[in-house]
């Protein structure tokens, strides 16, 4: 009983995602980005979090009914593709003749990602890009990027979700663990700040953005044209 009582709380903190997701796309609708950011953020610990614990005390076991990883890819759709597309296109960063178009796509383009079966490698990376549009969509306002930026930006990542092109995950990741953790962390600690200070982003933060993301990148090129692995889910 107490197992379930655990598991069943998992589960309700994952849930507690998507309660982010709402606030966020509350706030969007009302222009406060830095609140919007905030709820984002909050999101992502809790994706974060929920995943190691669920595995602990084996939700899937205990409560064989629900799915843990499809209250997952739900919650995520919401807080990491719906509300970045909303928030781009509010803000206007989309401009506004190809805004919906721009916005569709990012829909679109991430169900693929989400439906693939096939969208991790064996040792952590994603194949195609990981439809992380929370994190362009902050890019964006750190760097205080305009249509003629960022519409190019959501073209070239919608393709890229359907090219076999490796994409690093933050935590899984087998390979470069320890740069990768170190970097990440360095990033959120940036990101935190910029969002907390007001956009548009300052010397230092928009430096970290661009190593951090030069150095993930890179590790993701490596490991698609030097390491060829299997494909496994």
């Amino acid at each position: 009983m107490r197992t379930k009582i655990y598991a069943a709380a998992v589960h309700l903190l994952t849930a507690s995602g998507a309660v982010c997701g709402l606030f966020a796309l509350h706030t969007a609708a009302s222009h406060d980005w830095r609140a919007a950011f905030l709820w984002l953020g909050a999101a992502a610990v809790i994706d974060a979090i929920d995943g190691p614990m669920a595995r602990r005390v084996q939700v899937d076991k205990a409560l064989p009914r629900f799915s843990g990883v499809t209250l997952d890819l739900v919650v995520d759709y919401l807080t990491y593709c719906v509300v970045p597309a909303f928030i781009l296109m509010e803000s206007g960063r989309l401009g506004e003749t190809f805004a919906p178009v721009a916005g569709a796509l990012i829909l679109l383009g991430s169900l693929y990602h989400f439906a693939d079966k096939k969208s991790k490698t064996g040792d952590g990376f994603f194949i195609g890009f990981p439809a992380i549009w929370n994190v362009v969509c902050l890019y964006a306002f750190v760097f205080h990027a305009g249509s003629n930026v960022v519409l190019p930006i959501v073209i070239v990542l919608t393709i890229a979700t359907v090219l076999p092109l490796k994409w690093v995950h933050p935590l899984r990741t087998k390979q470069w663990r320890l740069p990768t953790v170190v970097a990440v962390s360095l990033w959120s600690i940036a990101a935190l700040y910029e969002v907390v200070a007001g956009f548009p982003g300052t010397i230092a933060t928009r430096t970290i953005f661009v190593l951090v993301g030069i150095y993930l990148v890179g590790v993701g090129v490596m490991r698609t044209f030097l390491a060829r692995g299997t494909l496994n889910a």
